[in-house]
């Protein structure tokens, strides 16, 4: 990309002091823009929840719980027990966050899993647009407002607010800029040792923090570099035998200290295969790189979910002048080879991002896009393919600053156009606050630790509704903000359908009679009539499960046909701490395996 910087002429000399102030007041910037964000979350981080995705909140404040439990009680980073009992989950085979998790230990250890999702959703857009500021201001651009713009549009584009509405791992993306610059100097001679050292370093952390996002952009360099040797093939061949010697390093580094959690991940008991959703489910429709996303302030509700599979999937969504201006600004860099690799490199993820199919206003033509010749090839089949278009959207955010850099270049007449364009196209963008609703109460059953008296050793509390995707998220909740410090059964995770018989990827721990049977009294409120032996089967789940209580939810859906099954099957309950509970204490516990 250096070509891309000379073109813009010599870098002026700026006194360390004001370019201290300047970066200075660009943090604070972003960090003002990201509380606006997350504002109605840190009104009670721990006692409200993301309303547009409830379940991947409940998810990380999981996650979140178990980074505690790691550093204060021992636990094994990859796995954790007080989750799908008696399974456990393959924490290397979810999003366990563990470089974000285990350095803010304390923090949820004091203050709870609430306030540290808060404060890594926070961070994490803050950071993501202040880490593209700093590789843009140092190695880019010559002008800190270019900067700016570009670490703006990065950390705070549509698609980074929306994946703010839960998802901790895609907004905390301060790491790949410096994977990107570290991998493009890989070609500058001598550089292979400490360069490659330092790319494998960051590979490591970026692991732990989110591989999709990895994957993605590995995927975009390769791009980039293939693009650009097809246009420079004389500057490729030169700058090759650094680059690859370099690349040499860094997935020797990378890969010694991987060895065992990729090994973990995909081998070890809980691993799965593919996802559990067709590749053409979850695409990127075309109308949306026109469109406004639900968080933006031009936004329609109504409008965007013709466009988009949900609130945390609004991947691209540029609006009409923010489209033109990032097309604008390929054909101001069209004579850096550099700006043109980098326009390819988006326009192969955003037509990847789109699926097998072309979808315009959520309509399938039926038009065939490539992406349905390598949708079932390994790694890429456990990706959500709309994700892809989280590349052009970043992409975007640096070619608009690349070009904005160029602006003591443009005719007079050009900059006010260019300036009036930046106006128009980003405040459409500016983000609202994320939506938020109220979470239930712990229960004093809960918070005055009465629960401490009934499950003790390995045994579980078993909630009604069970803890499962999209449904009876209240008993993961209340695990988690309870430190994990008591076992649950089943939950919201990534593990197999039916091990060994079948290892397809599924949001659910195996079926179950009890599960099943519980689940559609919630959805649909029925009162079953058990026979003998569906109380037989439904205590062989408990002993299962391993259960010394089960707990009725209080407010639950469907509460008073949920009670009516559940007296039916084990008797009258008793009223304990706020909740109506069946103590299964006299069950046998099955001998660990």
């Amino acid at each position: 990309m250096e070509e891309v910087v000379e073109s813009a002429g010599p870098r002026p000399e700026t006194p360390a002091p004001r370019r201290s102030r300047v970066d200075l007041w660009a943090g604070l910037c972003y960090a003002a823009l990201a509380l606006l964000v997350t504002i109605r979350l840190w009104r009670d981080p721990n006692g409200r929840v993301l309303a547009t995705n409830d379940d991947d909140h409940g998810v990380f404040l999981f996650m979140l719980a178990h980074g505690e439990r790691v550093l204060f009680h021992g636990a094994n980073p990859f796995f954790s027990d007080r989750l799908n009992v008696p399974d456990g989950v393959n924490m290397m085979a979810n999003t366990s966050v563990l470089a974000l998790s285990l350095p803010l230990a304390p923090v949820t250890h004091w203050f709870g899993p609430g306030f540290s999702v808060a404060l890594l959703i926070t961070l994490g857009l803050a950071g993501t647009a202040f880490a593209w500021y700093w590789v843009l201001s140092r190695h880019l651009v010559t002008s800190r407002v270019a900067a700016w713009i570009g670490g703006l549009w990065c950390g705070f584009a549509p698609t980074m607010v929306s994946h703010a509405n839960g998802h901790v791992n895609f907004v905390s993306q301060w790491v790949l800029p410096f994977i990107v610059w570290q991998a493009l100097r890989l070609r500058e001679p001598g550089r292979h040792w400490c360069g490659g050292v330092v790319l494998g370093l960051l590979i490591v952390v970026q692991v732990f923090i989110n591989e999709e996002s990895l994957l993605f952009t590995a995927l975009a360099l390769g791009v980039f570099v293939v693009a650009y040797a097809l246009m420079a093939p004389a500057r490729a061949r030169s700058e090759a035998r650094h680059l690859l010697a370099g690349l040499g390093v860094a997935v020797g580094v990378s890969g010694a200290l991987l060895a065992y959690p990729l090994w973990y991940q995909f081998f070890a008991p809980g691993n799965y295969h593919g996802q559990p959703f067709a590749p053409d489910e979850y695409a990127t429709d075309l109308a949306s790189l026109v469109g406004f996303a639900r968080q933006s302030v031009a936004g329609n509700a109504e409008l965007t979910r013709q466009m988009s599979v949900s609130g945390t999937e609004d991947n691209m969504f540029f609006g009409p002048v923010g489209f033109v201006l990032v097309v604008a600004s390929v054909v101001v860099l069209w004579r850096s080879v550099a700006a043109r690799a980098l326009a390819i490199s988006a326009l192969v993820l955003l037509i990847a991002s789109m699926g097998p199919h072309l979808v315009v206003l959520g309509h399938d033509t039926g038009v065939p896009l490539p992406f349905g010749l390598i949708s079932h090839v390994p790694i890429i089949d456990l990706v959500s393919v709309t994700r892809f278009a989280m590349v052009p959207a970043t992409i975007a955010g640096v070619l608009l600053a690349l070009a904005t850099d160029r602006l003591p270049t443009f005719t007079t007449r050009g900059r006010r156009l260019w300036l009036v364009g930046l106006v128009l196209a980003l405040v459409p963008l500016f983000p609202k606050p994320l939506p938020i609703v109220e979470g239930d109460p712990l229960p004093p059953f809960l918070t005055q630790g009465t629960w401490r008296q009934y499950v003790t050793g390995d045994r579980s509390l078993v909630t009604v509704p069970l803890p499962e995707v999209t449904s009876g998220r209240t008993g993961m909740r209340w695990a988690a903000l309870s430190g994990l410090d008591f076992r649950v059964p089943r939950g919201y995770f990534m593990g197999p359908v039916n091990p060994p018989l079948d290892d397809t990827g599924s949001w659910n721990a195996p079926r179950r009679f009890t599960s099943d049977l519980l689940w559609q009294v919630r959805e649909y409120g029925r009162r079953p009539q058990l026979t003998d032996s569906d109380k037989a089967r439904i205590t062989e789940d408990l002993i299962f499960w391993r259960a010394a209580v089960v707990v009725l939810v209080p407010g639950s859906r469907n509460e008073g046909p949920l009670l009516d099954t559940v007296t039916a099957a084990l008797g009258p309950p008793q009223q304990v701490g706020g909740v109506r509970l069946w103590d299964v204490r006299f069950l046998p516990v099955p001998p660990e395996e």
